[in-house]
């Protein structure tokens, strides 16, 4: 089993910047083989993605919307995950999970849904001003 949290959410105005950062617990072991997105969700509609990383690092895939703006980085030293944001725009507004999952294809993750994780944290709300 795999617990993550989320933290670093908050109200931004645009072309402002945030890091947020996902926080992995359970057996070490586990957690290192486990690649980790970033998806975000609005009220109404599914659960988008946003951002990837392999489970060693090695590969980032990120969405179209949200192309440089964002960079994704894991330390599993840490047993964490960040996603710095940045340029942000009142369309990056939502809350934003992170989830964990095994992927037989580092390549995969560019274009997984959230059914494919297996496990997610609670979230953490960003809004952006326009």
């Amino acid at each position: 089993q795999v617990q993550l949290e989320e933290s670093g959410g908050g109200l931004v105005q645009a072309g402002g910047s945030l890091r947020l950062s996902c926080v992995t617990s359970g057996a070490s072991r586990v957690k290192v083989a486990y690649a980790v997105g970033w998806f975000r969700q609005v009220p109404g509609k599914d659960r988008e993605f946003v951002a990837a990383i392999s489970f060693n690092g090695e590969d980032e895939f990120y969405s179209d919307s949200v192309g440089e703006r964002f960079k994704i980085s894991r330390d599993n030293a840490q047993n964490t995950v960040h996603l710095q944001m940045t340029e942000l725009k009142p369309e990056d507004t939502g809350v934003y999970y992170c989830g964990a999952g095994t992927f037989f294809r580092n390549f995969d993750l560019k274009t997984a849904g959230a059914s494919r994780y297996s496990f997610w944290g609670q979230g953490t709300q960003v809004t952006v001003s326009s």
